[in-house]
């Protein structure tokens, strides 16, 4: 039966082929006593050393298929299997409460999975697969049930499945899966991160999918679009799509190192937004002109401990070096709200998400605050350095944090250290009351980037992450059109550069119109550039202008998407 669902699109590209169901193997655990808890830990240690002997196979692997970047995924995955946490949880659990192993593993990963899971910002929500995966190696092993082995697969399919494990998608052989489906995920899941890189088409977030399939089916996937089609009516439709994916790919490639310069001499920044320093590797590789995100909150959250001053130097300077003087903003700690750490209790808050948080928790923690501060001061003279602070909500906010760094790098100074004389000190426009005061603002910033992901659930207030208030999450939506023209023009009436950081900066329907306001940089996932650059040098900017007027006078954000798709589509550019 002929069926068309949609879902997320993860990674681009277009597939059709038979179906390859992946079942996810059962394990029996039950909450039953134990004799001896000495023989349960002892099974628990024994499946983490052969666990960890299987991820480092897999991590090999992943090296020689992917690169050593995409490969520290496994790193991360052996870590969590090492953690000494974990190990101790799981191991009190069976001692205290006298379960066995599995039921011990299954309880306490169950529990990080979870804390992951509920936090709002995409990256780290996608993390909870990690603990997932790495829970069920464990179990296979203490329950001796081997997991499926995908690298058994010989002949062309789609894989589908209710999830796909980093340690699945590092087994996929590109020459035999043409695309895989999945029930779950996003597009800064591991899964999706790694199909980019091995260019395998994929679809996430797909309802039911497992409902509406059977063995035999064949599938097509736009993993561009997120659309599939169960037993396609027309074949020829599909791979008329494959070629002209192909060809797009081509001409996609003479856009990687060019200016991004619009057909009317109108030139802007495309620079990339990155978690740790490993990831310069693929942002230059596609093409950034620099760094517009350098999330730090990352040397905290893969942390047991504050990071030290020169374990931040060390990270902050690789970035600096590897990126040979293009512009580098690195987003100072942006913690608290639904990103936690392990070795530090954020009080109890009823709406965390509007409370102690990022620039409020720097403010009044000054230490962890300076540690930080000056060890980007060291780093600044090892590239151009940018620092912006995150969750600014008043003039007032902002004066204080300029000031304080001003402060510690003046005190560097004096100890002997080197500081760059041209550090830009900016701000991230989240809050409308920040677009509002742009020009007010604009007094004491040398920069605006635009975080639109906490921008938008603010501005309509709709939580991002809840599906009940899915659909008021609204890029295209003439209000916060109306607060990116703000900031915009806030910015550039004290001659301030103005940049965007969040999803909708790579987004292709947004594109045009942030161009048409004045936008300086826009700043994506480093995959998402040669797209962008493609269009932007393939429009006029007087007539992107004349397109975000028109747009800002409308009344619905569908009234938005309708107009810049018809653009789009004259221009031939989807």
């Amino acid at each position: 039966m002929n069926k068309l669902l949609k879902g997320v699109g993860a990674s681009a590209g277009v597939a059709i082929a038979k179906l390859y169901l992946l079942c996810e193997p059962e394990f029996t655990i039950d909450d039953s006593s134990v004799d001896n808890i000495n023989t349960e830990i002892k099974s628990y240690q024994s499946a983490i050393d052969v666990t960890v002997k299987q991820l480092e196979k897999i991590k090999a692997i992943a090296n020689q298929k992917m690169g050593t970047e995409k490969a520290e995924i496994f790193e991360a995955h052996i870590q969590i299997a090492n953690d000494p946490q974990i190990k101790q949880e799981v191991e009190s659990t069976i001692s205290n409460t006298k379960v066995n192993a599995a039921f011990a593993i299954d309880y306490v990963f169950n529990k990080y999975h979870e804390i992951f899971k509920n936090m709002t910002d995409a990256y780290f929500k996608d993390r909870a697969t990690d603990v997932l995966d790495v829970r069920k190696r464990i179990l296979s092993n203490v329950l001796k049930t081997p997991l499926p082995d995908i690298s058994d697969i010989n002949e062309k399919v789609v894989l589908v499945a209710h999830d796909l494990t980093p340690s699945e998608t590092a087994l996929l052989d590109k020459n035999y899966v043409q695309g895989f489906v999945t029930e779950i995920g996003g597009r800064t899941s591991h899964a999706a991160i790694m199909a980019r890189t091995m260019e395998i088409p994929a679809v996430l977030g797909v309802n039911d999918i497992l409902k509406n399939v059977h063995v035999g089916d064949m599938i097509g996937l736009n993993g561009t679009t997120g659309e599939i089609e169960i037993n396609p009516t027309n074949a020829d439709d599909w791979n008329k799509l494959i070629t002209l994916f192909l060809e797009e790919k081509t001409k996609l490639k003479k856009y990687i190192n060019v200016e991004s310069i619009t057909t009317d001499g109108h030139k802007v920044q495309l620079g990339a937004n990155i978690g740790k320093p490993i990831d310069v590797q693929t942002a230059l590789a596609n093409g950034a002109e620099g760094i517009g995100l350098y999330r730090s909150e990352f040397l905290y959250m893969d942390n047991d401990h504050w990071p030290t001053e020169d374990e931040q130097f060390e990270g902050y300077k690789a970035v600096l070096e590897k990126m040979n003087d293009k512009l580098v903003v690195i987003r100072t700690l942006d913690i608290g709200g639904d990103k936690k750490l392990n070795y530090y209790d954020f009080p109890k808050e009823i709406n965390p998400f509007l409370g102690y948080r990022a620039i409020r928790f720097c403010l009044d923690n000054k230490e962890i605050f300076r540690t930080q501060l000056r060890a980007l001061g060291r780093a600044s003279v090892y590239g151009k350095l940018g620092i912006m602070f995150p969750m600014i909500a008043t003039v007032d906010e902002f004066k204080n944090a300029k000031d304080f760094a001003t402060t510690i790098f003046n005190e560097l100074r004096k100890e002997g250290h080197k500081v760059s004389n041209d550090i830009q000190l900016g701000m991230m426009v989240e809050i409308p009351s920040s677009a509002m005061l742009a020009q007010q603002f604009s007094k004491y910033v040398d920069f605006f980037s635009i975080g639109t992901n906490d921008l938008i659930q603010y501005t309509f207030a709709a939580d991002r992450m809840s599906q009940k208030v899915a659909y008021l999450y609204q890029p295209n939506n003439p209000a916060l059109l109306l607060l990116i023209k703000a900031t915009i023009d806030g910015g550039h009436n004290h001659q301030r550069w103005v940049g965007m950081c969040g999803e909708m900066a790579g987004d292709v329907n947004s594109v045009p119109l942030l161009l048409g306001l004045g936008l300086n940089e826009f700043s994506m996932n480093a995959t998402s550039i040669p797209k962008a650059r493609m269009i932007i040098n393939n429009l006029s900017f007087v007539e992107c202008q004349k397109l975000a007027e028109k747009a800002i006078n409308l009344e619905t954000a569908d009234q938005v998407n309708n107009l810049t798709i018809n653009f789009l589509k004259q221009k031939k550019l989807i």
